[in-house]
């Protein structure tokens, strides 16, 4: 399987892990992915337009995943916001209860 096909595949399935929110996969695959980069740019492409269209593809996978996981880490801001303020409500009332 040539390093292009691999950069296919592996652009397909963090799309599948970020559709799923599979956080770990896409810690994994992300790995593989740079991996396959890095050896696509020490090779002499056979066709730099096939090359370029596939890293541009990539880019925009990464462009989701970079706004899923802002959307991801704002929802967590939130929801430990209302568990801090549940615990100072919890707190007045003990004081006073």
């Amino acid at each position: 399987m040539s390093q292009l096909q691999r950069i296919q595949e592996t652009r397909d399935a963090l799309m599948d892990a970020l559709a799923a929110r599979n956080w770990d996969a896409i810690g994994e695959l992300d790995s593989a992915c740079r991996e396959c980069v890095e050896t696509v740019l020490d090779e002499t492409p056979l066709d730099e337009a096939v090359l370029r269209e596939n890293l541009e593809g990539l880019l925009v996978v990464y462009r989701m995943l970079l706004e899923a996981a802002t959307d991801e880490r704002q929802l967590v801001v939130e929801q430990m916001a209302q568990i801090n303020q549940a615990k100072n409500a919890s707190k007045v009332y003990h004081l006073f209860g």
